[in-house]
């Protein structure tokens, strides 16, 4: 049997004589072996050290992708069996309240019966909430607004492949002698090739893991029901520890081949120019260059579009590179380009779903973008911000869920993820409404801002009172539904900080449209704003809360943060039926309807998110208790903590279900 010509080129490295009559031991993911081995005793043992490090190694990354594997699977099915129960649905088994008084707030019950599994099962949940949701001791200058849990799942991956990197080693030392050289000149043979090899293939079989997690058409998604965004903390950390295994396979045959192989500089000479080793500088340089340009400081400088067009190419390049340096390990390469073109495949797919179709105007079929009508609003201190309408045909997508944006008359080439301000429904004619606020600080949706001022200027001067409008292209929906497992008698608070009110709205209004709605729930939106004016952002949509909270007990709480002209307004809040919110917080007052002013809680005039929350749980008469958030990272961090703080394993194991709090937020704001 006669090896390929790259496993001849590395016969000198592995010092076997390749001739026609050897018999070759074929291993996968490695060059072939000559048997039997005629060197001398010490590269005979080296050798077997090689190849036996090598089998082991290729066995433990199917190890490691069957522990992945293995628990996709068990969460899949996990999923589908007690999905449910574990989102929330045990309230169903509760039985509601004797009756409730809407006009006091006070709700009389009776104790819930639940099970002892089920009770068990909500307070391991609340424990674990309690200790890992909050990111109280993360080390937030390395890792970000992220959670314990995050960081403890990052920890558990780099343990194990840790272990995976020592351990079937043989670790030894073998002096050898060299043909043709002088008796004194020998060469070192150490388990540093062996483990820099190691090290190498966990590289290698990283890689697809990689591209799953920073998919948009998430495979991982699908089965977990986690958002595609939450798992961008460690795709990003895989990322870094792909550049770890490479830089030490690197160093480590740098060493072998410069320093312990002998005669020097021969052997390296001969070593560097052989076409494997180029291609491997050339991936290493590739994935520096990758690390480099995800550092926040380039993306600043540089912008966040050709951050990710220039990760796009970059590692495909750097597949191909690393297929180069190693083909035979191409068995975990192909399949990280098959899923990135998947993932690129699909989301045209989507973008072709939702605007090919029959152009009524043109009386053709063919691709056509949405038009939509913009409002603008001016804050040159804070950026402005545009309100965008338009009506698509299409299905309704799910609350929470958003869309990727592209506004043509900006650049084809750029798309950014917005959340739907209005509530998801199709209405006689197959067609949904979509509203969008978004702040203009900078890249796309300035060009925007300049668009709407630019249209509404040329308006002006025609004397005409056209709304102006522009084209966009929609891709998605994208993410889960941040309704399921609202049963009605979770209890329900939403936090939003400024154009964050788009996450929380349509849950809200699809909440207080349910006719099945327990009447002791408690439901409360707390809403900060740079502005008094802001809330004509979504005044329609405040106007349906408002009638439909009016039946439910609604508590709407609005905070000016930075409002210079705002002066004495007696209210900070308003209650649309229910109980005043006056224990609360002293500064709050009960209103007849919305109003907004600086709160004085704080000195920058923020809610005191903290507060908020523990008094909402404190108040809860029965059920369990979710916590919507959308706003920057610092206030989802905010939420976090005190989250984690109202959880008492032990209170809901005795039956007080107030404590089982749990938390969703936007976490596309901490990309």
């Amino acid at each position: 049997m006669t090896p390929p010509s790259h496993e001849a080129q590395l016969s000198a490295r592995m010092i076997q004589n390749f001739t026609s009559e050897s018999n070759m031991e074929p291993h996968w993911g490695y060059a072939y072996r000559v048997v039997p081995c005629k060197n001398d005793a010490g590269s005979c043992a080296y050798l077997d050290a090689v190849y036996g490090a090598h089998d082991r190694g290729m066995l433990y990354t199917g190890i490691l992708w069957a522990t992945i594997l293995g628990i996709l699977l068990v969460w899949g099915v996990a999923r589908r069996l007690f999905g449910a129960s574990s989102s929330g649905g045990n309230a169903a088994k509760y039985e509601a309240p004797e009756h409730a008084n809407l006009l006091t707030g006070e709700v009389a019950t009776r104790p819930r019966k639940v099970g002892r599994l089920t009770r068990m099962w909500l307070a391991v949940g609340a424990t674990g909430r309690r200790y890992l949701l909050s990111s109280k001791g993360v080390w937030k200058g390395v890792f970000g607004q992220v959670t314990r849990l995050q960081v403890l799942i990052l920890v558990v991956l780099v343990g194990y492949l840790t272990i995976w990197s020592f351990v079937g080693i043989v670790y030894a030392k073998w002096i050898t002698p060299i043909k043709g050289q002088p008796e004194h000149v020998k060469n070192t043979r150490t388990s540093l090739g062996p483990w820099a090899d190691r090290v190498g293939v966990l590289a290698y079989a990283l890689t697809p893991l990689s591209v799953l997690l920073a998919s948009r058409e998430s495979i991982l998604s699908l089965i977990t029901g986690v958002p595609y965004t939450s798992f961008m903390f460690l795709h990003r950390w895989t990322g870094h520890i792909i550049l770890v295994q490479s830089i030490l396979h690197t160093i480590g045959w740098v060493i072998v081949e410069a320093r312990l192989y002998r005669p020097q500089p021969s052997v390296w000479n001969a070593f560097i120019v052989q076409s494997y080793a180029r291609w491997g500088v050339v991936a290493l340089v590739l994935l520096v260059l990758l690390w480099v340009g995800t550092l926040q400081w380039t993306i600043r400088r540089t912008g966040y579009e050709f951050f990710r067009k220039a990760h796009y190419i970059l590692a495909m390049v750097y597949i191909g590179a690393v297929i180069g340096h190693w083909k035979q390990l191409q068995c975990f390469l192909v399949p990280g380009l098959v899923l990135w073109f998947v993932d690129r495949g699909a989301r045209l797919v989507r973008t072709a779903l939702l605007h090919y179709g029959y152009i009524p105007s043109e009386g053709r079929v063919g691709f056509a973008a949405a038009q939509a009508e913009m409002k603008l609003w001016k804050d040159e201190k804070h950026g402005d911000v545009i309100r965008l309408d338009f009506e698509h045909p299409q299905r309704a997508w799910k609350v929470g869920q958003h869309f990727f944006l592209c506004f043509t008359e900006g650049s084809i080439w750029q798309s950014h993820p917005f959340t739907p301000l209005s509530w998801p429904v199709e209405d006689g004619k197959g067609t949904v409404k979509h509203s969008y606020i978004l702040r203009a600080k900078g890249g796309e949706t300035k060009k925007l801002a300049k668009i709407v001022q630019d249209k509404l200027a040329g308006a002006a001067l025609s004397e005409k009172a056209a709304i102006p409008t522009t084209p966009v292209i929609l891709q998605g929906p994208y993410g889960e539904s941040i309704a399921e497992g609202v049963t009605p008698d979770v209890n329900v608070l939403c936090i939003a900080g400024g154009t964050g009110i788009t996450y929380v709205l349509p849950l809200l209004i699809d909440l207080l449209r349910d006719r099945n709605m327990n009447p002791g729930r408690k439901v409360e939106l707390v809403w900060a704003i740079k502005r008094s004016e802001d809330v004509e952002w979504v005044e329609p949509e405040m106007e349906e809360l408002r009638r439909l909270g009016a039946a439910h007990g609604l508590t709407i709480r609005v905070f000016v943060t930075d409002d210079n002209t705002t002066k004495a307004v007696p209210q900070t809040t308003s209650c649309c039926g229910g109980e005043s919110s006056q224990e609360d917080d002293d500064d709050i007052k009960r209103a007849p309807r919305m109003s907004a002013q600086r709160d004085s809680s704080t000195a920058r005039g923020r809610p005191d998110v903290m507060a908020v929350v523990k008094n909402f749980v404190e108040g809860v008469a029965q059920g369990s208790t979710r916590v919507f958030g959308s706003g920057p990272p610092g206030m989802i961090g905010e939420l976090r903590s005190v989250v984690a703080e109202c959880n008492s394993g032990s209170k809901v194991w005795r039956g007080e279900d107030r404590f089982d709090v749990r938390l969703v937020c936007d976490d596309r704001l901490e990309w």
